[in-house]
């Protein structure tokens, strides 16, 4: 059964970034985190690189999270929508040390992914280890649909 999701057009423009930045050399992005239940909008501080792949048995996402831990990210399954969210902490400035260059992002951020038509999101699992999440999304069994033959009159 096919989902109907609401058209956002600040959607796209985050997928054309996104499909921009890996022809570009990847520039930094700061997708927007869409609201739930009415909430306003926020922008997020940065976007983890995600790659997604698929085999017989499951859809596999995994996100690069450097430094962080398995309890400042946060997966959950919505309407449909795969939410990847969390924060990753500045470090503190040590009196001693000096910053020459900063170039990692910290701050919240949130993917997000529309969960394929065949995917069986009750049985998702996620696992987290040296710094990359890995979120299991088996697939389901689907009935193949029988071609229906109308008449013409």
């Amino acid at each position: 059964m096919n989902k109907l999701i609401t058209w956002n057009p600040l959607r796209e423009m985050e997928e054309a970034q996104n499909r921009l930045s890996t022809v570009f050399g990847g520039f930094p992005t700061f997708p927007i985190r869409f609201p739930k239940n009415g909430g306003s909008f926020k922008l997020a501080d940065w976007s983890p690189l995600v790659d997604i792949t698929e085999d017989d048995q499951e859809y596999l996402f995994k996100a690069d999270l450097p430094e962080m831990k398995k309890d400042d990210v946060k997966v959950t399954i919505e309407n449909g929508i795969l939410y990847i969210s969390g924060e990753r902490r500045a470090e503190k400035e040590e009196k001693k040390r000096k910053f020459h260059r900063l170039e990692r992002f910290f701050g919240t951020f949130e993917r997000t992914f529309t969960v394929p038509e065949d995917a069986d999101p009750t049985k998702i699992v996620a696992e987290f280890r040296d710094g990359v999440l890995q979120v299991h999304l088996p697939k389901r069994p689907m009935p193949k649909q029988k071609p229906i033959e109308v008449k013409v009159q």
